[in-house]
């Protein structure tokens, strides 16, 4: 191994600063001689969304205005926008996370990136988060999520529209009861449930939470590691979300559900004895939390850019970074 890191390291290094052939996609010469790396930016959009729709397309379009140079890929999980938008109410989310590290391993210009930044609404980054700790090729740099539920759902949203079918058939899916096997592997909402009054059961029954969150009794250090690996973690918090229920979720945060106390990080036992890593990034001043004004996704060009300035904008320096993703083996 140490043979290894000392071969390996250096080229990496000598690839960021010389090697690789430089354009305007990822690549800007500073003032200081050095190049400076703009990496690309993978999104994950959120429940009853679609890779092709006007406002992920309008999101995309900023994060290049913002940050030249941007290459963008929204991820997808069918090749329809109808198809995919089925795909965030009905599916296996196990399934779906490997069919995601498969897509983007497999993308030439994400897979030969030295890494890339990920940005989730929603349920979206609940499951890059899923990404980072199963498969994380290529690995991410900054994760930033708005009004994800990484603490899972106490109750389950309404459709929209009583004409939305798409919607309506995966809400009759809870007639056969949150638990069951095929609820579990059929409605994805479900798969992120989670009752505190009912921990016993979602911890045996849950398709997916459960797992990414470490909350078994036997932990996967692997997921841990990963998490880890990350440069900057950013949690956006709805001020006024209504839809994500708790909304403190987002913070990876716990409310009693008879008495609306909410149990914060820090406070929680995932945290003190570091079931995923998040009290070494936060001890490292690695972990952010942040909010929004208004409800769920009510989202403005302004906070945005805020965010993709603050969390996505070139690397000048990440040399250090680097060595440290390698020496904990994500890559």
């Amino acid at each position: 191994m140490a043979f290894l890191l000392s071969f390996f390291v250096p080229l990496v290094l000598s690839a960021l600063s010389a090697g690789r052939p430089s354009s305007s996609r990822d690549f800007q010469v500073g003032k200081s001689d050095t190049y400076a790396t703009q990496l690309p930016l993978v999104i994950w959009h959120g429940l009853g969304d679609d890779y092709a729709a006007e406002g992920m397309q309008n999101v995309a379009a900023l994060a290049e205005e913002v940050n030249p140079g941007t290459y963008v890929h929204i991820i997808k999980l069918a090749d329809s926008p109808d198809g995919d938008r089925q795909a965030s109410f009905l599916g296996n989310v196990t399934e779906q996370i490997a069919k995601v590290c498969e897509q983007l391993g497999s993308e030439p210009i994400l897979s030969t990136a030295p890494a890339v930044n990920a940005l989730g609404f929603s349920q979206g980054g609940q499951f890059l988060r899923a990404y980072i700790e199963r498969c994380n090729f290529p690995p991410v740099r900054n994760l930033v999520t708005f009004g994800s539920q990484h603490n899972g759902i106490a109750k389950f949203q309404s459709c929209a529209s009583s004409g939305d079918w798409i919607c309506r058939g995966a809400e009759a899916l809870l007639r056969f009861g949150a638990w069951s096997n095929f609820v579990q592997s059929q409605f994805v909402p479900a798969q992120y449930f989670r009752d505190p009054d009912d921990l016993d059961a979602y911890r045996e029954y849950s398709n997916f939470l459960a797992d990414v969150n470490n909350e078994r009794e036997v932990k996967n250090s692997h997921y841990k590691s990963n998490l880890m690996s990350l440069n900057r973690f950013a949690m956006f918090m709805f001020e006024d979300d209504e839809t994500a229920i708790p909304k403190e979720s987002a913070w990876f945060a716990e409310v009693n559900s008879t008495t609306g106390r909410v149990t914060h990080l820090r406070d929680r036992l995932l945290y003190k004895e570091d079931w995923l890593g998040l009290k070494a990034l936060d001890k490292q001043g690695k972990l952010y939390f942040e909010t929004v004004p208004g409800g769920h996704m009510h989202l403005t060009d302004k906070i945005l850019t805020r965010a993709f300035r603050e969390y996505f904008a070139p690397v000048e320096d990440e040399s250090s970074w680097f060595r440290g993703l390698i020496t904990q083996g994500s890559w």
